[in-house]
């Protein structure tokens, strides 16, 4: 048979299926790693994570409750101010961890083992079902504790917060390589991010705006995803300028970036940090 004839080299069997297999090996040691080194080394642990977001939702119920006569929705001002917080909440966290992912990890990364992509899903992962989790156990508290009959419809809730860590992914990945790229940008970021609790609905309604902020704030996907989640909890409250389709195309740009720029310069990064 010549040269020309024969039949191309084809991958050895099983070749993906180990691939797969050491990815899975990598992101369960690095989220153990993770979880040994956050919450394993503080006094109080996971209840932490507890304890911050219950401190600053009791703080701003009881806040405005001395300034306010009624809440936006409702009749209980910690529900309101839990269900603004807890989404907000979610991406930030996890927007945070996954930027700072090639950081975290980047001992580790030394091994070619262990890949960007393991350290960013490793943290994904860990801080999404960490902030899943808080938000169930801090909502069920709330919702018993509180005197608010609400009747909880649950996709509205579970969208809304799905969507939070689609964005947090994107923001996150796209940071974590401008933040390597480009070390002044961190800085920058946390200037321009300072005012988002104010300007992502947490501790009032969109609706409640006036137009020229509407037409301004109506381009923050976090405005999109507060009210979202708000929708699950106030059956009479029906946020009408909600797009699901900006809020999925704003997370899926940011992560096509994000990743198009990690996979051409993370090498560069990781050797210039």
């Amino acid at each position: 048979m010549s040269e020309d004839l024969r039949p191309a080299a084809q991958p050895a069997p099983g070749t993906g299926v180990v691939r797969r297999f050491a990815t899975f090996r990598a992101v369960s040691a690095l989220i153990l790693r993770e979880m040994a080194t956050r919450y394993g080394n503080s006094p109080g642990g996971f209840a932490w994570a507890l304890l911050e977001p219950l401190g600053s939702i009791v703080l701003l119920g009881v806040g405005f409750s001395l300034l306010l006569r009624n809440p936006p929705l409702g009749n209980s001002f910690i529900l309101f101010y839990a269900t603004g917080f807890l989404p907000f909440s979610m991406y930030m966290n996890v927007s945070a961890m996954v930027a700072q992912s090639l950081g975290f990890s980047r001992p580790l990364l030394q091994y070619p083992a262990v890949t960007w992509v393991d350290a960013a899903l490793a943290r994904f992962l860990l801080n999404s079902l960490t902030g899943l989790l808080v938000s169930l156990i801090l909502l069920t508290a709330l919702l018993s504790l509180t005197d608010s009959r609400v009747l909880l419809d649950l996709p509205p809730i579970l969208g809304a917060m799905f969507l939070a860590m689609l964005i947090a992914a994107g923001v996150g990945v796209l940071n974590c390589a401008l933040f390597g790229l480009y070390p002044i940008w961190s800085q920058i970021w946390g200037i321009v991010t300072r005012p988002l609790f104010l300007a992502s609905g947490v501790i009032f309604l969109y609706d409640d705006l006036p137009p020229m902020a509407q037409s301004i704030l109506w381009y923050n996907p976090l405005m999109h995803v507060t009210g979202l989640f708000r929708e699950g909890f106030y059956p009479t409250y029906r946020p009408d300028y909600i797009d699901i389709t900006f809020m999925v195309g704003f997370g899926l740009v940011t992560l096509f970036f994000g990743v198009l720029l990690m996979g051409r310069y993370h090498r560069e990064i990781l050797s210039s940090k």
